[in-house]
């Protein structure tokens, strides 16, 4: 059987000869978009017993089902990170969701800040994003997307054993900051197109587990700023060392 290359996610237990039905959307992906028949191998995962080979034994235009048929890699979790950020055009927002999916990040929160533009968010629409993501860049796991909630909410309730690194634009042109060799829970947070307030400010500084950070030395847009931070703090504490 020659290794396949489309991956669908699915929330159904996977194991050798178990089936594994298709719904419509995926049976119209599948079958009508990818063109796939009977026989034909898919590659599947759901975020908890790894990814399995599978072939089609039914295919249908409403439904399909499939059968496992070995397991090709093993569950593979994200180091315990959370990415919080505020909304921002849905486009953008849609963008900082697939990368966090794609760079490692095991939590998605989109925060309200004093200054955030968008006042609500589809949550389902940005999990969506996450599967697609996950799918695509042959991960294993796909991060929760919570609702959005308020960032004081937050801080207010904010665990004691999670660092929080926070993309502080003040400190333009300034070092990294972040501490050689602190493992453990983490999150990272990026604040809005506008800034976070002198409110907001005051509050981040006075958290213990807060850990203000640059950059670089330009400022950078809240999507932009959503992948250098991931990109930053992967290499030097998750797993891409």
């Amino acid at each position: 059987m020659s290794m396949a290359k489309i991956r669908l996610y699915v929330d159904h237990p996977l194991g050798a000869g178990q089936s594994v039905p298709l719904d419509r959307d995926q049976a119209h992906y599948l079958f009508g978009v990818m063109r796939q028949g009977a026989g034909a191998p898919v590659l599947l995962f759901n975020g908890r017993d790894g990814e399995w080979l599978a072939t089609v034994t039914e295919a249908g235009k409403r439904g399909g089902l499939l059968s496992c048929e070995e397991q090709t890699r093993p569950l593979q979790l994200p180091p315990d990170l959370w990415l919080l950020f505020a909304p921002i055009k849905k486009a953008r927002t849609d963008f900082i969701v697939e990368k966090a999916a794609e760079m490692g990040a095991a939590r998605i929160v989109p925060v309200q800040t004093e200054f955030t533009n968008a006042e609500r968010i589809r949550r389902d629409r940005l999990q969506a994003h996450a599967v697609e993501a996950a799918e695509q860049c042959g991960g294993t796991f796909v991060p929760e997307v919570a609702d959005l909630v308020p960032l004081s909410r937050l801080l207010a309730d904010w665990p004691e054993d999670r660092r929080l690194m926070w993309c502080d634009e003040a400190l333009v042109g300034g070092s990294a900051g972040l501490p050689d060799g602190a493992a453990g829970p983490w999150a990272i947070l990026i604040g809005p197109e506008g800034g976070f307030s002198e409110v907001e400010r005051s509050r981040l500084k006075a958290l213990p587990q807060a850990v203000p950070v640059s950059l670089g030395p330009r400022i950078l847009r809240a999507d932009t700023a959503a992948v250098a931070a991931l990109t930053l703090w992967q290499d030097q504490l998750g797993d891409w060392r």
